[in-house]
């Protein structure tokens, strides 16, 4: 699932009925650019403050960027770095839901100005000569957390011994994906038609390859692009949970959970995560928590988020409500 899935499913995004569901494994961090038409770089965008000035320029013009899905950190992280520069996502731009494959198609075809996605399908424009990717998700936040195992709270509680043993496969998974002497053989999987079903020319790039922005600028080694395993992955931190639920209220997707360390608790399972992790011999110690900075040089507390949603200055009108543990049914 993409990283926020199970909280908005769990929380009835959408106005819709609580769908309890648990994540004990991040499978991956990092792996996502953000790329415009061609057309920009042609008139000389090069950073966030150029493209906000290229808008605004455009102004009887609708901008619009393509991203995966609402709890996608494609979408939170596409929303921050708009807001980062003084673009509001909402108002001086457009985003709409675009599945990853048809993100080229649209862009090709004019429908879209840009987006935000994993790959291949950034480096698939540059192949292409059609986009540039104007920033990665290492410019933004590194080693953010990207897919998650995602399974039914009903039968996490069923199953327990079974969602261990999916933990531990996944885990040794993830081990075998990072260990680079790997990845030609897990490249030929994945570009089979049965799974991503991309061309391995452009589906190199950051998995295996040097990292080519379509810019003047040479290809760059990115060794922490595609993270599995290494870092400590694949543990299922709230904060970086709590990361998600602020940014989802931020942006109006839910509501903020007044009780949020107990919804945290319930949906972010960590103690499955360190069960799986002591049968491996591995530490399951969750890292500290611990404020963190991202690249535009703000910080991120877990201490008070309410205050930090307060604090910034391009957001919707924040909504605050109890959450109904037994339920998960906002009130």
């Amino acid at each position: 699932m993409v990283a926020g899935m199970p909280l908005s499913l769990s929380l009835g995004m959408g106005n819709k009925p609580p769908s309890p569901t648990v994540t004990a494994l991040t499978l991956s961090r990092n792996g996502n650019a953000i790329t415009l038409s061609k057309r920009f770089y042609e008139q000389g965008v090069r950073t966030l403050a150029d493209f906000k000035a290229a808008i605004a320029q455009e102004s009887d013009r609708v901008h619009t960027l393509g991203m995966v899905h609402p709890s996608s950190m494609h979408n939170l992280m596409l929303r921050y770095w708009l807001a980062s520069g003084g673009i509001d996502p909402d108002l001086d731009v457009k985003l709409t839901v675009i599945p990853p494959p048809q993100m080229v198609a649209n862009l090709k075809a004019g429908n879209i100005d840009g987006y935000c996605v994993g790959e291949p399908w950034n480096s698939r424009a540059v192949y292409e000569n059609l986009g540039f990717v104007i920033a990665t998700d290492l410019d933004i936040w590194q080693s953010h957390l990207e897919k998650v195992l995602g399974v039914k709270e009903e039968w996490a509680n069923k199953y327990p011994e079974a969602h261990v043993a999916l933990v531990k496969a996944l885990i040794e998974a993830c081990e075998y994906c990072d260990d680079r002497r790997n990845r030609e053989e897990v490249l030929q999987l994945i570009c089979q038609p049965q799974y991503v079903g991309s061309a391995p020319e452009y589906t190199r790039p950051g998995f295996i390859d040097p990292y080519d922005r379509g810019t003047s600028e040479p290809a760059q080694i990115l060794p922490e692009f595609n993270e599995f395993y290494v870092n400590k992955t694949n543990c299922p931190s709230r904060v970086e949970g709590l990361w998600i639920l602020v940014q989802m209220a931020r942006w109006g997707i839910v509501p903020f959970p007044r009780n949020w360390i107990d919804v945290l608790d319930r949906v972010r399972r960590n103690d499955v995560y360190s069960e799986a992790a002591r049968q491996l011999n591995l530490p399951g110690l969750e890292p500290e928590r611990t404020s963190f900075k991202l690249s535009d040089g703000s910080v991120f507390s877990p201490d008070n988020p309410i205050e930090y949603l307060q604090g910034l200055k391009i957001k919707r009108e924040l909504k605050v409500a109890e959450v109904e543990i037994d339920s998960l049914v906002v009130t």
